[in-house]
């Protein structure tokens, strides 16, 4: 195992795709006052980190219709116009701005997190470390909803801070520098 690296490649992009069905994208958020905690999850979402010539860059794609906290109403009011909005925009989107090696497979990340249709900047830690032609990546961050517009629901139940924690594995994919443009 090594940790990847944040120097320009002399040879083509490295480009990863992630592997959805051995990756999780879930969330936690305390309601009633902070009295219970509300765990869900994402079910559908696609993305990719490649290093190429301008170095490493990250992006995530999520259903937000996939939401799931395992309670169909609940569910549905979190997709309304109260909390994602998921009619008019169907995706909350990550697009890293800097990615930088931090050494020991540790990466701190900047870019825009989409939602609701507000994008707001993003930085978190991450760890990522390559196994052979596969990178398993582990993250976890807060996030504040009412950054994105979002409710805090009926008499501010919902406490400001949503923790969000990933783990990605990702599967290597070369390309040419001319299928990578």
């Amino acid at each position: 195992m090594s940790t990847i690296e944040n120097t320009k490649p002399a040879v083509a992009p490295i480009h990863w795709i992630l592997d959805p069905a051995n990756s999780t994208v879930e969330f936690a958020v305390k309601t009633f006052w902070g009295a219970m905690t509300v765990h869900g999850r994402f079910d559908r979402f696609d993305g990719s980190y490649q290093i190429g010539p301008d170095g490493p860059s990250i992006e995530l794609d999520i259903d937000a219709k996939s939401l799931n906290t395992g309670h169909a109403k609940r569910d549905a009011h979190l997709r309304s116009d109260d909390f994602f909005t998921v009619e008019q925009h169907p995706h909350v989107r990550f697009r890293s701005t800097r990615v930088d090696d931090m050494g020991d497979g540790r990466i701190h990340v900047q870019g825009n997190l989409e939602a609701a249709g507000v994008a707001v900047p993003l930085e978190f830690d991450a760890t990522a470390v390559r196994n052979g032609d596969r990178l398993d990546v582990e993250t976890s961050t807060v996030i504040d909803p009412r950054h994105f517009e979002m409710s805090r629901g009926m008499l501010n139940m919902i406490r400001p801070a949503a923790k969000v924690y990933m783990k990605v594995h990702l599967s290597e994919r070369r390309e040419s520098l001319e299928t990578a443009a």
